[in-house]
């Protein structure tokens, strides 16, 4: 006779994380924040001064 049970259960699988989660990590925060402010300084020089 075969043995159908399973000796071991197959590991939890993770839960799927979100942009949300991403974007909540500390040094993805800081690299868009220095993108967005080289950003807005070249819009304002291109604005202002030019």
């Amino acid at each position: 006779m075969l043995d159908t049970t399973q000796s071991d259960p197959a590991p939890p699988q993770e839960e799927a994380r979100g942009c949300l989660f991403a974007l909540s990590q500390p040094p993805l925060m800081i690299f868009l924040a220095v993108i967005g402010s080289l950003l807005l300084m070249a819009s304002l020089h291109d604005l202002l001064l030019l």
